[in-house]
């Protein structure tokens, strides 16, 4: 009887697949650190800034001017309050929801500091006067006049803005892409 040679193990045939793991992580991870950071500057500056009252920073161009904001940007909005609630909630929802399918490291990111700056400002309408859910966020960074914002809100911008040109230069890249492909012979997918 002949002997069957030794084969290799199965694992060498067939390589495991390997998986994806999302970084949903990486989005609570960031977020909790931008709503962290957002709620200790907001502490910060009803412990330490009168209401009203500004106090050059970077100049006369950025003050520090404590107010309580019952809108959203420029204080528009202000008497449906509760619609910037919902609004947060859902934002929110859709950012952890949709974190589980997120594989890019810079994704994620930008998606936590969204999600921090919304929970940041949602935690304000839940916990701040005169209503749970209609309560006024606060806000205490003057930009040369033209609004006054927090924490919450320089994450949000500043990361929703990040995100659109990140886009924007993706589209650009996988048409051009497309076209060099098309140009060689290939056929993109």
């Amino acid at each position: 009887m002949r002997d069957n040679p030794v084969s290799p193990p199965s694992s060498q045939l067939n390589p495991p697949h390997t998986k994806k793991r999302s970084l949903f992580w990486l989005v609570a991870l960031v977020a909790i650190a931008a709503l962290g950071l957002d709620l200790l500057t907001k502490a910060w500056a009803l412990a330490n800034l009168e209401e009203g009252v500004a106090q050059p920073f970077l100049g006369n161009f950025i003050q520090l001017q404590l107010i309580h904001n019952p809108g959203a940007a420029f204080s528009l909005g202000a008497g449906s309050t509760w619609i910037f609630t919902i609004l947060s909630i859902g934002i929110i929802g859709l950012i952890l929801w949709y974190a589980t399918r997120v594989y890019s490291p810079s994704l994620a990111i930008l998606l936590g500091l969204i999600a921090g700056g919304a929970a940041g400002n949602l935690w304000d309408r839940l916990t701040r006067p005169p209503a749970i859910g209609q309560g006024h966020v606060v806000d205490f960074i003057n930009y040369n006049g033209w609004f006054i914002g927090n924490v919450a809100d320089i994450w949000i911008v500043g990361a929703a803005l990040v995100l659109i040109v990140w886009k924007l230069f993706e589209k650009d890249s996988d048409e051009e892409k497309d076209a060099s492909l098309e140009a060689a012979g290939g056929r993109s997918e």
